[in-house]
């Protein structure tokens, strides 16, 4: 028998030490001989720490912090290549704990054989049902509506009069697993669907009831506009202020992909202005969003803390993700949705992950 050392970072815990979102997984690792499991203590918030919440996305993960770790399991950190300072060591995979991987040098990996994997199904539904969230509670606005009352403004009803979706034109972006979804979602709104997706199946997107076509087009047919592509050097800042100004004024943009999709300012300013009607953003440019971020003082936007889609049970699911990869590759297999199965045939990586295979034997006691 091997032991199979895994390290999760320190973000998933509370102040107290104590997991902070509730069940992760790990009761699946607690009773394998073979498996042992630690936290990074010192990327853990610590009691009366308000910078921590600063930093929270700009952690990165060091060389020391894989030194003997044969898997990583990471939240919110970041893993250059400059992690792997020391050629990766032991490590032979690392989890990513969401569907998202945009902060891991995936090439850095494959280049130190270490496999990476995600959680690419376990948020698809929790990231759509948000986008959906955002559209109704624009159209109706649901935001405005609620401050009137906390105003007493009963007379200011008839100038925070909503829409209905049913009739609309929704345009989504990126028709992968949560675009998918959304577009299931609405069925019963009686949307018009539109999506700009270069690799999707056509004829998938047709059983959707989804148009595929141009980018272009689909934002200037958009009465509201869903971001659910990955972030990549194609699609940063993929709306800049040309393609917003494209948009209707009466349109409304909901991002629940990545804040770097979108230029914040030349949005901002659209929003400002009332060129676009209103936004509802769960991701930003920086995070956590500055307390001064202009973003804050518009009246037609509304802002969750990337956070919105990670739902109790979309957290247990992503646990048990990462949990069974990480008994997998314990037990010398490879973890399911590998993101660079290039590694795969490295030879490198399959000594790492032979070292574990003993491992079954444990397993089959």
């Amino acid at each position: 028998m091997r032991k199979f050392r895994i390290a999760y970072t320190g973000d998933f815990l509370n102040a107290h030490g104590a997991p902070a979102y509730g069940d992760m997984g790990l009761p699946l690792l607690e009773d394998k001989s073979y498996i042992e499991h630690r936290f990074l203590t010192d990327l853990a918030p610590r009691p009366g720490d308000a910078a921590y919440w600063n930093r929270l996305y700009s952690m990165q993960i060091k060389p020391e912090h894989i030194a003997n770790t044969d898997g990583l399991v990471v939240l919110r950190p970041w893993v250059k290549r400059s992690t792997f300072a020391n050629s990766g060591g032991d490590l032979v995979v690392i989890g990513r704990s969401g569907a998202g991987f945009d902060k891991v040098d995936v090439a850095a990996c494959t280049e130190n054989d270490v496999a990476l994997f995600n959680a690419p199904l376990a948020l698809n539904h929790a990231t759509a049902s948000t986008a959906l969230l955002f559209m109704l509670a624009l159209a109706k606005r649901l935001h405005e509506q609620e401050r009137i009352v906390r105003a007493g403004r009963w007379d200011l009803q008839a100038e925070v009069m909503g829409g209905e979706l049913q009739g609309r034109t929704l345009s989504i972006v990126g028709l992968g697993h949560s675009g998918r979804e959304l577009a299931r979602l609405v069925t019963p709104f009686c949307m018009r669907v539109l999506a700009y997706s270069p690799h999707a199946d056509r004829s998938s997107a047709e059983a959707l009831g989804v148009t595929l076509t141009s980018l272009d087009e689909i934002l200037c047919e958009a009465d509201f506009l869903s971001l659910h592509c990955r972030l990549s050097d194609e699609t940063r800042h993929l709306l800049g202020r040309a393609r917003l100004a494209i948009m209707k004024p009466t349109a409304y943009l909901i991002n629940v992909g990545r804040g770097e999709l979108v230029d914040q300012q030349a949005l901002t300013e659209a929003l400002r202005d009332r060129r676009l009607a209103g936004a509802g953003l769960d991701v930003f440019a920086v995070e956590p969003l500055p307390a001064d971020d202009p973003l804050l003082s518009l009246d037609n936007v509304i802002l969750t803390p990337h956070w919105n889609a990670s739902t109790t049970d979309v957290w247990k699911a992503t646990g048990r993700a990462m949990a069974e990869g990480m008994l997998r590759a314990a037990q010398g297999l490879f973890p399911e949705n590998v993101v660079n199965p290039e590694v795969l045939n490295r030879v490198g990586f399959q000594k790492k992950l032979a070292n574990f295979a003993e491992n079954v034997k444990e397993v089959q006691r």
